[in-house]
């Protein structure tokens, strides 16, 4: 069954990659999306057997790998809880995406190549979540990478989506760069790659209270360290890893320009697998990072300014895909929170709930740019509700989940009210010396995001039509094939969340979870988690109703409000439509400067050094040379009998000095 979850996606690649041309564009769908169909229903089996059952963790072999001296890398399944939490996020996404392409890239004519990329990317992404050892997951990883720079430049003859491609594809490389060292730095440590190798092994890198320091064990950029500090450097290095996937602040400047792929890939994206293996890394290394104490500090801030700055930036954007991308960059940044404070059954809980209703929100608003003939500008919509009705009611379904809609001390929510709320409240009783500033922070981000999120609603569905009477009239709910999906995933972000809360983060927790995360810390949290104050479990909801009540006025009852409010405030406006000038600073610091220097050492040191004094330079030499030879041949005898009268009084006179000496 394992085998058919993992192979399944790669074989629908393999087929309708080389053989979609010959079975047509329908069959290469129908291939890929059946597959998928399959290893999602087989992901909810091993889901009910793996956490909810009693089943216990598996390790399947699948070949062997690397055997190389006294190191041996064996490819294997590993099938534990947080692996069967990802085997459904990932497959049951992918699935539903698959079937909403069907319909939403109906008139593209490379649809095989399309369903192809989609695949190889679930199986990216799967090969990365059921790894036994660090390689294997580092192969996945780079996997993924490939695939989204496939994803993202499909639609290759747009200049904007080949840069947008580019840039996710560098932006990540930063990242791997310190996954890699830290890889490195685990198995200089602990002599191996394997997960099993590094937990058994890793209290023994625990301090004694008030020890002294010890002997270096990892030299770190020339840095020498000992026990106590050098799981910190690699867990930092880890980190590194995961801000760039799961675009952390720093190396967040990818994940809107993903938008230049198309919408399915969108929601693939940012709900169910690239921005979501950061938070697996960290969730499933647990056992290292909670020794770690100043690497967690370093991840709860991250996480804390993620969430804040992507909230801000979110408010002003006009493009309706790049506000729910920077939604998906603030829900990040909750989870790395959750993560950073200890509370790791809370980050893979929200990852969970928030795979629903993210993907929903995105094919939703796939449904509208479908609608309004490809429109994405917020500002040339409106007045649709009545035009797409289904499609409102599914995004006003994905709007509640995701502003954490629900009666606090209840069992009356959604999705996100639940997993948000679990956060919030964790980082509330946390012990880390960050996780004070973290409450506050996303506090305000949730009130952001409520903000942002009903801003999206009210200006695409309500009002009057800003667009022109043409694409008013030509206005159409999409097809059953894009809606069913939507109704699914809307199913997950109203129940997903009352459902699981217990397993995820609550009584049942120990039971659910079986040993695949570090449980300590949880467990302090969970016991602190349930005696906050009324007024911190209100303070999101507050929150809440802020931003939706402040929303409301400024896009129903006062539209003139916001033009007003930018005007007035144009240096906050535009710094924040900027989105607080990372690309421009970049772009100075390091896109000129690489690109001055790449054109410095190609017209200085390519063309004009090396070609001019290497294969040009000679090649010039021996024209000349030949040139000058090539006089000689004047085809007259007399030339030719001067040559060899002057060839042999050359040679009598060598013989005569010769005989002399």
């Amino acid at each position: 069954m394992y085998h058919a979850i993992v192979f399944l996606p790669l074989i629908g690649a393999l087929i309708a990659g080389f053989g979609g041309r010959a079975i047509g564009a329908k069959a290469s769908e129908y291939v890929t999306t059946l597959f998928l169909i399959v290893a999602a229903l087989l992901s909810w089996v091993a889901f009910f057997t793996i956490a909810i059952g009693d089943g216990e963790m598996l390790r399947i072999p699948v070949m062997r790998w690397i055997d190389s001296g006294s190191f041996s890398v064996d490819w294997a399944l590993r099938i534990d809880t947080l692996t069967a939490v990802m085997l459904v996020v990932v497959n049951t996404v992918s699935c539903l995406v698959h079937v909403y392409s069907i319909g939403y890239m109906h008139h593209d004519p490379h649809r095989p190549r399309f369903f192809a990329y989609l695949s190889f990317f679930t199986f990216a992404m799967l090969m990365l979540v059921t790894s036994d050892n660090l390689l294997q997951m580092f192969f996945g990883w780079e996997g993924v990478g490939v695939a989204s720079y496939l994803l993202i430049g499909f639609w290759y003859k747009k200049p904007s989506a080949n840069a947008a491609a580019m840039k996710a594809f560098i932006v990540n490389r930063v990242g791997d760069f310190g996954f890699l060292l830290g890889i490195f730095g685990l198995f200089v440590l602990f002599g191996s790659a394997s997960f099993d190798a590094i937990f058994a092994g890793v209290a023994d890198y625990l301090p004694a209270e008030g020890a002294e320091p010890g002997e270096a064990v990892l030299t770190l950029f020339g840095m020498q360290l000992d026990k106590a500090h050098a799981l910190t450097g690699v867990c930092l290095l880890l980190f590194m890893g995961a801000m760039g996937k799961s675009a952390q602040f720093l190396l967040h400047t990818w994940l809107p320009d993903a938008m230049e792929g198309p919408t399915p890939v969108s929601a693939l994206i940012h709900a169910a697998t690239m921005v979501t293996a950061g938070v697996f890394l960290v969730a499933r290394m647990s056992p290292v990072f909670e020794y770690a104490p100043d690497a967690l500090v370093v991840v709860t801030w991250v996480g804390a300014i993620t969430a804040f700055f992507a909230a801000t930036v979110g408010l002003v954007q006009n493009d309706i895909k790049r506000v729910i991308a920077y939604s998906t960059c603030s829900q990040l940044g909750y989870m790395f929170v959750a993560l950073g404070i200890g509370a790791y059954g809370g980050a893979i809980f929200h990852l969970f709930t928030h795979a629903f209703f993210k993907a929903l929100l995105f094919l939703g608003a796939g449904s509208v740019i479908h609608a309004v003939s490809d429109e994405q500008d917020m500002r040339r919509m409106g007045g649709l509700r009545k035009k797409i009705p289904m499609t409102y009611w599914m995004m006003i379904i994905g709007t509640v989940a995701l502003t954490g809609v629900g009666i606090p001390g209840t069992l009356i929510g959604t999705a996100g009210f639940f997993s948000k709320d679990i956060i919030i409240e964790s980082a509330y009783v946390a012990h880390n010396s960050a996780a004070g500033v973290a409450f506050g922070l996303l506090v305000v981000a949730a009130l952001f995001t409520s903000f942002y999120s009903w801003r999206l609603i009210f200006m695409t569905f309500h009002g009057k039509p800003r667009a022109s009477a043409d694409v008013m009239r030509h206005a159409h709910e999409s097809p059953m094939v894009m809606l069913v999906p939507l109704f699914i995933l809307a199913a997950g972000a109203l129940l997903s969340g009352v459902l699981f809360k217990e397993f995820f983060f609550g009584h049942d927790y120990a039971e659910f979870w079986k040993g695949a995360l570090f449980t300590a810390a949880d467990n302090q949290i969970l016991e602190e988690f349930h005696h906050v104050p009324l007024w911190v479990k209100l303070s999101p909801f507050v929150a809440m109703l802020i931003g939706l009540a402040t929303a409301w006025f400024f896009y129903i009852r006062s539209p003139e409000t916001p033009r007003r409010l930018a005007e007035d405030h144009q240096i906050l406006y535009r710094f924040l439509l900027n989105k607080w000038y990372f690309d421009e600073l970049y772009d100075f610091l390091f896109v000129r400067p690489a690109k001055w220097l790449g054109s410095f050492l190609w017209k200085q040191g390519d063309v004009r050094t090396i070609d001019g004094y290497g294969p040009d330079g000679i090649a010039a030499r021996a024209q000349d040379i030949t040139g000058w030879v090539v006089r000689l041949q004047t085809g007259y005898l007399y030339h030719y009998a001067f040559v060899m009268l002057i060839g042999i009084a050359a040679l009598v006179t060598w013989m005569m000095l010769g005989s002399a000496f």
